[in-house]
């Protein structure tokens, strides 16, 4: 992918450079293959990573799993196998549901163990996952502007709008869901001729609103909230952004290529940056 000159960038749109919100590095993992997502799994005290390894879009058989310890040292590389391009990951009811191109691929957390694929009908590009307070799971199709809800194994249209503009990350938050969109109009080097944002939709009403001071600011991909602050990853640019209530304020520069970062809901962040081959891990004050 071409990159942006994040200076000028953020200059031009007129977001703070100066880090508003100090965020230290813990640790730093490597020898991992594209990683794209970077989930934490509370109940087994440990982070799942998904690993592209190869083209994003193509259904190759070579993406799996791996699992890091709370510090960052690699527990299995190769956990879960037979996967194309896996990337954003939800758990719900004892499994790991992964987004992997057309396809949901359920995992058995216990054992690692790929147990199922649902076909998700018209599908063209999905990307991140999340689940709900009542279980239910939600994935976005970033090239149909379109986000599917999959209940046990069955996959529904949840919503289809032009607002949603390229939806990549989306998590979960009480009875809405905070989605982070790439942009309008991508190109074949994934720039777009308009910038992203950051949007909700209301879980019962399906109703799409963009979040105030928040919109074409850049091409977004991943999205946790911690409290009442949200956080989202651009990847053309590399930069950690936060979200309270006005403008979107800069928290670190990675490297091109930070993607759909987890949390432990309290004050670690997990950054999977796909071009390097590692996942860092921030505390944030």
């Amino acid at each position: 992918m071409n990159t942006l000159i994040t200076s000028t960038f953020i200059a031009v749109i007129g977001i703070a450079a100066v880090p508003a919100a100090e965020a230290g590095e813990l640790w730093r993992a490597t020898g991992l293959e594209q990683p794209e997502s970077a989930l934490f799994d509370a109940a087994d005290n440990r982070i799942i990573v998904s690993n592209i390894s190869g083209n994003p879009g193509e259904a190759d058989g070579n993406g799996y799993l791996s699992v890091l310890s709370l510090d960052g040292k690699t527990v299995t590389q190769h956990w879960t196998d037979g996967m194309d391009a896996p990337k954003g990951m939800a758990i719900s009811g004892g499994k790991l549901y992964v987004a992997d191109i057309t396809k949901v691929r359920v995992v058995d957390l216990a054992s690692g163990k790929l147990v199922a694929s649902i076909s998700v009908p018209n599908a063209v590009f999905l990307n991140d996952m999340t689940s709900d307070q009542s279980g239910k799971v939600y994935v976005t199709d970033m090239l149909a502007d379109a986000i599917y809800r999959i209940d046990g194994d069955r996959p529904e249209l949840f919503v289809k709008d032009g607002a949603l503009a390229s939806p990549n990350g989306i998590f979960a938050d009480g009875g809405r869901l905070i989605v982070a969109s790439w942009g309008k109009g991508i190109k074949p080097d994934f720039s777009t001729t308009e910038l992203g944002g950051l949007l909700s939709v209301d879980i019962a009403s399906k109703v799409v609103s963009p979040l105030p001071a928040a919109q074409k600011f850049a091409d977004l991909d991943g999205v946790v909230a911690i409290g009442g602050t949200i956080y989202a990853t651009a990847y053309m640019t590399g930069t950690l952004y936060r979200y309270h209530a006005g403008a979107p304020e800069v928290v670190a520069q990675f490297k091109p290529g930070s993607a759909d970062i987890g949390t432990d809901g309290k004050s670690i962040l997990y950054v999977p940056l796909m071009n390097e081959g590692e996942v860092v891990a921030l505390k944030l004050d």
